[in-house]
């Protein structure tokens, strides 16, 4: 558990917030500027560019700027992340719901 902490935890922080989420579901489509971006959402371009700087941090997006347009695109190998802790916390829920099933249909041998 402890090789996904730091990583991880950044992660699910900026997915929480839904103005996030949408600019992630947006450049699911392809790479698009901050301006096409913030457009789309209900706030001030400096309450979006907050928005931005979380999603850089936390590794699911990559910015660069082109004289005055920054455009933002989706990481999509740090998903990988997810993807990953997700298998094993999979993993160990079907060891355990295995282990409950073997429990419960068990002949009694008394």
């Amino acid at each position: 558990m402890e090789k996904y902490s730091s990583a991880l935890d950044g992660v699910f922080v900026a997915l929480a917030d839904p103005t996030r989420r949408a600019v992630i579901r947006r450049l699911g489509q392809g790479p698009a500027s901050v301006g096409d971006l913030a457009g789309e959402a209900p706030m001030t371009l400096p309450s979006f560019m907050k928005h931005v700087r979380m999603l850089e941090s936390s590794g699911l997006i990559s910015t660069s700027k082109a004289g005055r347009v920054r455009t933002c695109e989706l990481n999509r190998n740090r998903f990988g992340l997810i993807n990953d802790w997700l298998g094993d916390q999979k993993a160990i829920w079907r060891e355990r719901t295995d282990r409950l099933e073997q429990f419960v249909t068990k002949e009694d041998k008394s």
